[in-house]
């Protein structure tokens, strides 16, 4: 402490703000990543090596601020570009590489190994393991898909339509994403989209946010809605394009109501009448082929105890527990499905044309507003009524079966998929049982793959490109990818800087690059900028 700092009244001291703090207020200000993640790069060609701090890239602004922004504006251009296009989207696979034939085939020999085994009544498992391990490098590599088709369980469920949901119609298909063009009697041609909010049904009487009768108040539908809604919306796309009779591309957003259920943001390329939608929203369901789970098994202390040999044992007669599919096994045809959601009447659907500033409203206002927020956090309570609202669904989640894979299923009998030692009901760490999610483990943006002809990663390389240009830089400089090695920076390196000095270097790169940009922009709306700027220097 230095004579100044004495001198100063403690009162005084602790007002003044941190000199830290405040370079964490400039970086977020100035665009900064304020949780970068440093790396080290190798050139193989030169051996040189350079530190690089990679942005951290996180979607929600709780964690940081100024790469949820970006995340953010990159969703708004993806979904700006693929609601209106003119044009038929292109998507042509590249020429697989000499890593994937590789593993092709690896696995075909793998595959033929494994038939020989089965037919000579050996135990499988290690050709298992080895497959699994190999289909894993499969995806690593860029390959989608699986080289066996569609995997099959072989349990047949009906495909009959429930006898109490609506007919839907079905047109012949049309090639294309494009939808339908109409003409005015002026003569002009036009193709109009539409936005589609869809909710879920009722549970209870709400009143500002929280049910007028929480011991009436259906917590369990509720729940079990929010954790398997994102096969709903699944559901409605499959009809969607089934009555359009189009492949229809979209772009959704997943939000909380007040009332914490999760409800749904649609921008559809193309239009339907809105009794088409409002017709396709009410004959959509979603049938839940899980064990039923209106008993409980083991509760408090009386729960299943693992065993090496055969997994989970009921404590009392020691008998196995049903595996997995097991149970699923002893589903009957006859059996009722163990839940069935389906959208509530608040069905809202509107047509939108490109270009106008009611397109523009919908995308900054309802498709990507909240996308910096945690579920959650767009709904926080502020009433003591909507807190103990929320906790009452917390509670609800808790022991519902979040997945096959959940250690719920303990509780009502059953041994989860994959079991391991140490689960216990009350205890998943899946999404749908944390807070910040209010049971909704999906994606919060669900885009189609021929929405816009470009994944996230390519309009981020566009976004890059046009900087790049704007800076005066080469867009295609350093792109090799086999030019250059990465590895982390381990904790403890005496050549990383400290967070502090690092975020001030990032600060003032930026703020040298806010100057080309600028200069830029003035160099675009007159061309005697330069000119003007030269002649002043020399």
């Amino acid at each position: 402490m230095n004579a100044s700092d004495r001198s100063t009244p403690r009162a005084v001291r602790l007002a003044q703000p941190l000199a830290r703090e405040v370079v964490d207020q400039l970086a977020i200000s100035s665009g900064v990543c304020v949780r970068p993640v440093p790396m080290y790069r190798l050139d193989t060609l030169t051996g040189q090596s350079r530190r690089f701090d990679i942005p951290c890239g996180a979607t929600l602004e709780s964690k940081c601020p100024p790469c949820a922004k970006r995340n953010v504006q990159l969703r708004k251009a993806q979904c700006r570009e693929g609601w209106h296009l003119e044009t038929e989207p292109e998507i042509t696979p590249n020429e697989p590489t000499d890593e994937q034939r590789y593993l092709i085939e690896l696995r075909a020999l793998l595959q033929a190994h494994r038939d020989q085994a089965e037919a000579n009544g050996e135990d499988l498992a290690s050709w298992d393991e080895a497959i699994d391990q190999v289909e894993a490098e499969m995806r690593a590599s860029g390959l989608r898909g699986s080289v066996l088709g569609r995997s099959s369980t072989g349990r047949k469920r009906s495909t009959r339509r429930r006898q109490d949901a609506p007919e839907l119609p079905k047109r012949k298909k049309l090639p294309g994403t494009l939808g339908r063009f109409y003409e005015s009697p002026d003569g002009k041609r036009f193709r109009p989209s539409m936005f589609i909010t869809l909710t879920l049904p009722s549970y209870g009487r709400i009143l500002d946010g929280a049910p007028v009768d929480p011991d009436g108040y259906d917590y369990p539908r509720a729940a079990r809605d929010a954790i398997h809604f994102a096969k709903l919306v699944d559901r409605f796309v499959q009809n969607l394009r089934r009555v359009a009779g189009w492949d229809v591309q979209y772009f959704a957003t997943v939000e909380p109501q007040k009332r914490l259920a999760p409800h749904l943001h649609l921008a559809m390329r193309g239009t339907l009448s809105r009794k088409e939608i409002k017709q396709i929203a009410a004959a959509t369901y979603h049938q839940v082929w899980w064990p039923a789970t209106d008993r409980i098994v083991f509760d408090g202390d009386q729960l299943p105890v693992w065993d090496d040999a055969c997994g989970y044992l009921d404590p009392r007669t020691g008998e196995v527990l049903p595996t997995w599919d097991e149970a699923l096994d002893s589903i009957g045809d006859d059996d009722e499905p163990m839940h069935v959601l389906s959208f509530g009447d608040q069905v809202d659907p509107k047509g939108v044309l490109g270009g106008t500033d009611r397109a523009d409203h919908l995308i900054r206002h309802y498709l990507t507003k909240y996308l910096t927020k945690s579920i959650a956090e767009t709904c926080e309570p502020s009433n003591q009524r909507q807190k103990d609202h929320a906790d009452r669904m917390l509670e609800a989640l808790r022991y519902e079966p979040c997945s096959p894979t959940c250690p719920n299923w303990l509780r009502y009998g059953v041994q989860p998929k994959n079991a391991r030692p140490g689960q216990a009901p009350g205890r998943c760490r899946g999404k749908a049982h944390k807070a910040e999610h209010l049971g909704y483990p999906g994606r919060r943006v669900l885009v189609s793959r021929k929405w816009s002809n470009k994944t996230l990663t390519d309009h981020r390389a566009d976004r890059r490109a046009w900087v790049l240009e704007a800076l005066g830089l080469s867009a295609t400089e350093d792109q090799d990818p086999n030019r250059y090695t990465w590895k982390p920076v381990r904790p403890g390196d005496p050549d990383l800087p400290p967070l502090g000095q690092r975020l001030l270097a990032a600060i003032a790169d930026r703020q040298r690059w806010r100057e080309l940009m600028a200069e830029h922009q003035a160099r675009q709306e007159d061309p005697e900028f330069s000119a003007t700027k030269e002649g002043r220097a020399a």
